[in-house]
């Protein structure tokens, strides 16, 4: 009798705590679902210069989609190439690091040294779908150095534009690629995408400026280039290749609506470096190193806001990371953009730093031209580390695109200013363009904002460019640059091209194609 009392009082006991927890239960809030991770959608042209977009004012060229991205978000007026050539700027986007941090990654045709650690990489071991369409790193060989995965992730280019192109323009049907990159994801996943536009990269198709409606008498040509019907044709025949990607990136956006990733996908949209043309690309001067930037995050940052704050590429590997909600690499140089982005203010984004050693193979045993810079609010600084070679490679070295004066792209431009009649009649611009420099440079943004006039040599701002120089300096030494340690690693690296030049480019190149570039010099 006592033992079925007291199995009796043992399962009393068990109801009423089990009806206790069941309140407790009832009460308690229910588990938070997890957070939806951010997507990253990152566009980045080819070849655009900063004041090329409709919002930056320009008469030249309709960018509604890189505009709206501005309006909704942030428009960024300072922002700039880490290395005013391709492969070197794509370097140290991926890794955060400046070009002199990355080893083989800092050179044009170089390849990815595979203790660097990768933003996508990161991303991709962290579950995200990682892909790309249009280029990516490159040009170069990321295999070469031992990488085993690709930079970028998966490749999305299967789906070609029907209809003919002009010239110059990419067979690629860049937005419906990301449509098919969307629909292969995992559901539920979040992505990292890459849209590397080709344009306005050249070759251009003469005359497509014109077709596209625009205007030669709008042109506003920068007086280091000279004003004639053939540069300016060339500048808008540039302008409609930028018109002509940004379609593709107003597509991706009206994809991202319909499927309503919009507001949940950081969208950050730029360029590689600067316009192909003589004292731009291949230079630290702004029309090679300043960039359009224009990010948009949904409800993390409510648009129409702009900041003239510094920022370089370098930072947008970590803000990547840390929009992902991941912890940034020991080693890496740039700051994350998200205060930025979300209204706050940062400190150190009063100046940047941007480099250049060996962009194409177009001097003697694979030497480069080494300069660094520092830019700020009203001036900007550079050191050329070895004045006595030709910055563009020189009149007499037929460079691996057999070509003279190999660093600037070839094109209308470049063959109006190297005719020897324009070299004589637009001698200053030429000079400029072409002719060597001194191991220091200077220039006052108010009153030489297309920084034509080195005031270097001026006694009276020596104790500035002192100041300047200390301060590019310290960062160089900070930073571990070779250079600033007596060293040029750059000069050895292979020049993975397929084409077979690089380290055997003059050996390779047969003596009838160097008479044909030298008698094409000839004719000019």
């Amino acid at each position: 009798m006592q033992l079925l009392n007291s199995n009796h009082s043992m399962r009393r006991r068990e109801m009423l705590a089990a009806t206790f927890a069941g309140m407790l239960g009832a009460c308690r809030k229910p588990a938070a679902a997890p957070a939806k991770r951010t997507n990253i959608l990152f566009v980045l042209a080819d070849d655009q210069s900063w004041l090329h977009t409709g919002i930056g004012g320009s008469k030249l060229v309709k960018t509604p989609a890189f505009d709206r991205l501005a309006r909704e978000g942030m428009l960024f007026t300072n922002s700039f190439c880490a290395s005013p050539s391709c492969t070197p700027s794509r370097g140290a986007i991926l890794t955060g690091r400046h070009m002199w941090q990355i080893g083989e990654m800092g050179v044009l045709y170089g390849t990815v040294p595979p203790s660097l650690p990768l933003f996508t990489h990161l991303l991709e071991d962290a579950g995200y779908q990682v892909g790309f369409t249009g280029k990516s790193w490159a040009p170069g060989n990321w295999q070469a150095g031992g990488l085993k995965r690709h930079p970028v992730g998966k490749e999305f280019n299967r789906r070609h534009i029907e209809e003919r192109l002009p010239p110059g323009i990419s067979v690629y049907d860049y937005a419906a690629n990301f449509e098919d990159f969307l629909t292969a994801r995992k559901s539920g996943a979040p992505f990292f995408f890459w849209f590397g536009s080709q344009e306005p990269h050249r070759i251009y198709d003469e005359g497509l400026g014109l077709r596209f409606g625009k205007k030669l008498a709008d042109v506003d040509v920068p007086p280091f280039l000279p004003d004639s019907d053939e540069v300016r044709g060339d500048i808008i025949d540039y302008c409609a290749e930028i018109d002509y990607y940004d379609t593709h990136l107003e597509r991706m956006l009206k994809k991202l609506e319909e499927l309503g990733e919009l507001d949940n996908t950081l969208i950050v949209c730029t360029s590689d470096n600067g316009m192909p043309f003589p004292r731009a690309k291949a230079n630290l001067y702004d029309y090679g190193t300043h960039m359009p930037l224009a990010i948009r995050w949904g409800k993390q940052r409510q648009g129409g806001g702009s900041t003239d704050a510094f920022v370089n590429h370098v930072d947008f590997a970590p803000t990547f990371l840390e929009a992902a909600g991941l912890p940034v690499p020991q080693g890496t140089t740039g700051k994350s953009l998200l205060p930025l982005i979300k209204g706050e203010k940062q400190e150190g984004r009063d100046c940047t730093y941007t480099a250049m050693e060996r962009h194409t193979w177009c001097r003697p045993e694979g030497a480069g031209y080494p300069m660094r810079a520092i830019r700020t609010a009203t001036h900007l600084y550079i050191r050329n580390f070895a004045p006595d070679r030709w910055p563009t490679g020189g009149p007499d070295f037929v460079s691996s695109n057999k070509t003279f004066h190999g660093d600037v792209d070839g094109g209308p431009t470049k063959d109006f200013m190297t005719a020897p009649a324009n070299q004589r009649k637009f001698a200053r611009q030429y000079a400029l363009a072409f002719g060597k420099r001194p191991a220091e440079e200077l220039y006052e943004l108010a009153s030489d904002p297309h920084q034509m006039k080195n005031i270097a040599a001026d006694p009276s701002k020596k104790e500035l460019k002192t100041e300047l120089w200390a301060k590019l300096e310290g960062y160089l030494k900070q930073t571990g640059d070779p250079r600033i340690a007596g060293q040029d690693p750059w000069q050895g690296y292979v020049y993975h091209e397929e084409s077979g030049y690089g380290a055997t480019f003059n050996r390779s190149l047969s003596e009838e194609e160097r008479k044909k570039a030298i008698a094409r010099k000839a004719v000019r």
